[in-house]
Parts: C-alpha cells; sequence; structure tokens
C-alpha cells in the first residue's frame, strides 16, 4: 500500500496506490490528472500517517504511464509510476501479486478495500490505515469495472481512497476509481479498475522499463 502525497506538505496524502514491483505502483489515472508528477511523493510501509514510523520509505516519481485515459467517461482509469529507485522489500514493504489477464470475479466474491481517505462524506481523513471487508456485485457495473458493495451497513470507498487497491484471494483485481454522488450511499456500489483488463499492458511497461 502506497500514500502518494505532495512534496513538502506534512499531512498531504490526496490518493492512495499499489506497489506491484520493485519500481512501479500501480493507481489511478485521475490521482494525477491536477497534480503534476515531480510534485508526487510516494510513501510506501506507512500506517500512520501523522507518525514518522521507521519502516516508511519515500520515493519520487520518475515516469508515468498511462493507458487511454478518458476522464469524462472515467474510463481506463489506471496509472503506472515509475519509482526514481527501487523500493527495499521487508515485512512492511511488500509487492502485490496480479490477477490473470481477463479473470472473471463472480458476484459475492469477498475482497479487501484499504486505504487513508475520508471517514465520511463530510469527515476528515483517517490518519491510520483503513480496512474494509466488501462484495463483489454486479448491479449497475459497467464492464471497464469491478463493483463493490457493503450490505446491511453504510460504508465504502470515500475521498483520499482513489487509486488504493482491491484485494481479493490475494491478489490485486482493483483500483479504487470512483463513487455515485456520495460516499457509502448504500444505494449505489463502489467502481474500481478492473486490474485484469490491463494485466498484459501492465507486463509489457514491466518488461519496457527493465533497463532502467
Amino acid at each position: 500500500m502506497a500514500s502518494l502525497q505532495v512534496v513538502g506538505s506534512l499531512g498531504s496524502h490526496f490518493c492512495g496506490g499499489t506497489l506491484i514491483h520493485q519500481s512501479f505502483v500501480l493507481t489511478a489515472a485521475h490521482c494525477l490528472e491536477d497534480i503534476p508528477a515531480h510534485l508526487v511523493n510516494v510513501v510506501l510501509g506507512a500506517h500512520d500517517l501523522r507518525t514518522p514510523e521507521s519502516a516508511q520509505q519515500q520515493r519520487r516519481v520518475a515516469q508515468v504511464f498511462r493507458h487511454n485515459y478518458d476522464a469524462r467517461a472515467i474510463q481506463n482509469d489506471i496509472l503506472l509510476i515509475r519509482l526514481d529507485r527501487p523500493a527495499n522489500l521487508s515485512a512492511e514493504v511488500a509487492t502485490a501479486q496480479l490477477p490473470q489477464q481477463g479473470q472473471e470475479l463472480p458476484q459475492g466474491t469477498p475482497c479487501l478495500a484499504m486505504g487513508w481517505g475520508r471517514l465520511g462524506n463530510d469527515a476528515p481523513a483517517a490518519s491510520v490505515l483503513q480496512e474494509l471487508n466488501v462484495t463483489v456485485v454486479t448491479f449497475l457495473c459497467r464492464p471497464g469495472n469491478l463493483c463493490t458493495f457493503v450490505p446491511q451497513r453504510s460504508a465504502g470507498i470515500c475521498l483520499g481512497d482513489s487509486g488504493g487497491p482491491l484485494i481479493c484471494s490475494d491478489r490485486l483485481q482493483g483500483v479504487d476509481s470512483f463513487v455515485v454522488r456520495k460516499c457509502a450511499s448504500g444505494q449505489a456500489p463502489d467502481f474500481f479498475t478492473r486490474v485484469a483488463l490491463y494485466v498484459d499492458w501492465i507486463r509489457s511497461v514491466l518488461r519496457g522499463s527493465a533497463g532502467h
């Protein structure tokens, strides 16, 4: 789990991301729509963003790779960040496993969403990493997305969780993309970019950058 922050300003977390290779973090394309890459600090190994922790590692962005991102339709909301130097893998900093290209997830699959986003529509952002058990649903979902819902209670992803991971059966299946109307509306699912549609592209970027 990575925290994307604005360089030089403490507590400036704005999006999440996932380390998928020592030199690459996967996030949402909309996260870097308004913030230039050279102003982004990538923090790995964090738990509490308000506390300097010995496990934390900071990296800058060397390069970004988009994949036909369409901001108006919120499609292909996926982006790869190449770090300026590789992460040091440890107990707190590990790489997530990718799914198979085209892998389907049936309705009812249990997953885990996580991030430092807001704790409610009008609430402040979390300083400690939050985790939420969610369930894959198909209602109102689109082909390029994976959608999740939390039955029986108002819970879901919120502002600041964008770009973060959706982990299902130990695989990175989703990248946090958007919510409809408001967080945890109880009526619409949460939308994630479906990573399984992009695995071949991700692997080709990683191969192309192997010489760096």
